[in-house]
């Protein structure tokens, strides 16, 4: 593969940005996902596979999975009662956050801010099936 070296503005530096998985995505990832059919390079094959196909990192609900303190498929819960909305995710099997859309996040204040429209402390969210919040579960496994 030739590399070739392009400059974008800021503009379009920041849709790049917004559109990557940190640490993971390279710019040309980003590109190639969203021109060319979302396909990106898996580096140990050198072949072109489906976005989704590719491993992930952990998410950072992975220490709450290991200590058995969550589950995937576990749904979290924040309520906004004044707003009279509630906001919902589940946990998947490599601790990302899912939400009904489809759209996952690997951290738990990136996908409340995605659903509040907010900057807002993803911690908060209310693992339903022991009724305590993540920072709660955080806490009780030596996280903080």
């Amino acid at each position: 593969m030739t590399g070739r070296t392009i400059e974008v503005d800021d503009e379009v530096f920041a849709f790049l940005q917004q559109h990557c998985e940190p640490l993971v995505d390279t710019p040309n990832d980003v590109l190639r996902r969203l021109l060319l059919n979302a396909e990106v390079e898996d580096p140990q094959h050198k072949t072109a596979l489906p976005r989704k196909r590719l491993r992930r990192r952990p998410g950072a609900l992975m220490p709450l999975l290991n200590a058995g303190v969550v589950a995937a498929g576990d749904l979290l819960r924040h309520e906004q009662p004044r707003r009279r909305m509630a906001h919902e995710a589940t946990v998947t099997s490599r601790g990302w956050l899912e939400l009904p859309d489809g759209s996952q996040f690997s951290t738990p204040s990136r996908a409340l801010a995605e659903q509040t429209g907010t900057t807002i402390n993803g911690w908060l969210y209310v693992h339903v099936p022991s009724g305590r919040s993540l920072y709660e579960l955080r806490a009780q496994v030596g996280q903080d």
